[in-house]
């Protein structure tokens, strides 16, 4: 369970990396951490920690640790309260063992049909994903660019966004974010995260009410993870989601 975790940990520090990098912003990485000097999009950590026992000290020396930064806590271990921050949420790192390809084709399978995931391809698909998604900071098309990210995007009859996944393939699993169902379908959303890569061990993170659907999904919690924030009292903060 410990490898796990430590797998989710460096795939979410390679996700995170790739969006600064589709925002200009090259981040570091060692045995402690991966990182960035300056305040990394919105909704995404200023630092991820690889390994149990990094300094703390030491890690915001790596980052701009003023108000609004934000690290990601991978093995829930540090204390940044004496530095300012508080605990902004709590989460669980979740995998899913190899599936075997599916018995029908992908078609076929239930919630597929016209409300199947698709790959975003275009710009114009990007747009508004990010906006069905709330989330910004990934409308850059640099990302569709990348062989090693799928945006996956469901759509209703009007061809609307109504569902969605990032998937990337970075290392020995599928890291899977960005999970999420304006039409209320969020397990047909994991169901079709595993369906788009049978075969493969799938990691990612949950927390609250998106931890059930993922776990009917077929994938087990691998340890706990913490999102610290230092807050800005000049506006509200923004959960580091990515």
């Amino acid at each position: 369970m410990v490898a796990w975790r430590a797998v989710a940990a460096r795939d979410n520090a390679d996700w995170c990396d790739l969006v600064g990098r589709a925002h200009g912003l090259a981040g570091a990485r060692d045995a402690d951490a991966w990182s960035v000097p300056r305040r990394s999009p919105p909704w995404y950590p200023d630092a991820v920690t690889l390994r149990p026992g990094v300094d703390a000290a030491r890690l915001l020396a790596r980052i701009d640790a003023g108000p609004g930064a934000s690290v990601k806590d991978s093995f829930a271990d540090l204390d940044l309260a004496p530095h300012g921050f508080r605990v902004l949420f709590a989460a669980s790192w979740i995998h899913r063992p190899p599936a075997g390809p599916p018995a029908t084709p992908l078609a076929a399978l239930p919630g597929a049909g016209p409300t199947a995931l698709a790959p975003v391809t275009s710009a114009r698909g990007l747009a508004a994903w990010s906006a069905a998604a709330g989330s910004e900071a990934l409308r850059r098309p640099a990302l569709l660019a990348d062989p090693r990210v799928t945006i996956l995007a469901r759509r209703a009859g009007d061809g609307a966004v109504t569902a969605g996944a990032v998937l990337t393939d970075c290392g020995p699993a599928v890291g899977v974010s960005n999970v999420f169902a304006a039409d209320g379908d969020l397990a047909g959303v994991w169901r079709g995260v595993v369906a788009a890569r049978p075969g493969r061990p799938l990691v990612g993170y949950e927390s609250g009410g998106g931890l059930p659907p993922a776990e009917e999904a077929g994938f087990r919690r691998v340890g706990p993870l913490r999102v610290w924030l230092r807050p800005d009292r000049h506006r509200d903060p923004e959960p580091a989601t990515g």
